[in-house]
């Protein structure tokens, strides 16, 4: 496969026959409006286009998506409940997913799993593989400004959701998961707490904005508990994907 990084959590996945977008928010353009890999390719490329989003927050979810129909009206769309609810989608736009329900189809399966802000994640099996995006799942404890209390909340709910996801998969293939260094001084902890739980095969952070570099420090980390780690270095980069 071909993973097309977007921008934050945007990502485009390339297989045989079919294309995924995920998490859009902005073109892979960093100067020109709507220019990049998702409208100068990925949206002409062959083979069926899924189209899914983990939740209402505008730097996941860019309405503009649901206008694509107009060019490709073969999109599949697969949305968390939460945009039909908050009103930024009809009932027909798309199909909505809320935690525990499962999207099927011949090409592949996507379940919907939990997160600790609004939305969901998604789960998805695709030719026997396991490929995960965390949306906005993650531990965020802001331990520079935050209580001891709120930050025991946060690592509780955090833990509890990542235990949700162990069940259903104690191994993962391919993880796209924030590493978000607003954060402050321990930014990298939900981070550190999803690969000693779950056996990851590859890790791709996301959710950093224009932070490479703190991003990219996880990579030790990561790959000492026996993860290969993708470094992002820049908007539209394109990474050859064995899973």
């Amino acid at each position: 496969m071909t993973l097309d990084y977007l921008y934050n959590s945007g990502f485009g996945m390339e297989f045989d026959g079919f294309t995924i977008i995920i998490d859009y928010y902005k073109d892979s353009s960093d100067k020109l409006h709507n220019k990049g890999l998702v409208h100068d390719y990925l949206l002409d490329r062959p083979g069926k286009l899924y189209v899914l989003c983990s939740h209402i927050h505008p730097d996941h979810f860019n309405p503009e998506i649901l206008s694509w129909r107009d060019k490709r009206p073969d999109i599949i769309y697969i949305l968390s409940k939460d945009i039909l609810i908050g009103g930024k989608a009809k009932p027909d736009d798309a199909i909505f997913l809320d935690k525990g329900e499962v999207y099927k189809d011949e090409t592949l399966s996507i379940e919907a799993c939990g997160s600790t802000d609004v939305g969901i994640s998604f789960l998805m099996n695709i030719n026997g593989k396991s490929i995960f995006h965390a949306g906005d799942l993650n531990n965020w404890n802001w331990c520079d400004e935050s209580t001891s209390e709120e930050i025991d909340e946060a690592n509780r709910f955090f833990l509890s959701e990542l235990n949700y996801l162990y069940q259903r998969s104690p191994s993962i293939d391919l993880v796209l998961f924030p590493v978000d260094k607003r954060q402050g001084s321990d930014y990298m902890k939900g981070d550190k707490q999803f690969v000693e739980k779950i056996k990851t095969g590859i890790f791709v952070p996301m959710h950093f904005g224009e932070n490479y570099a703190a991003a990219n420090n996880f990579k030790q980390f990561a790959e000492q508990h026996g993860c290969k780690f993708i470094e992002i270095n820049y908007r539209g980069e394109q990474f050859e994907i064995t899973i």
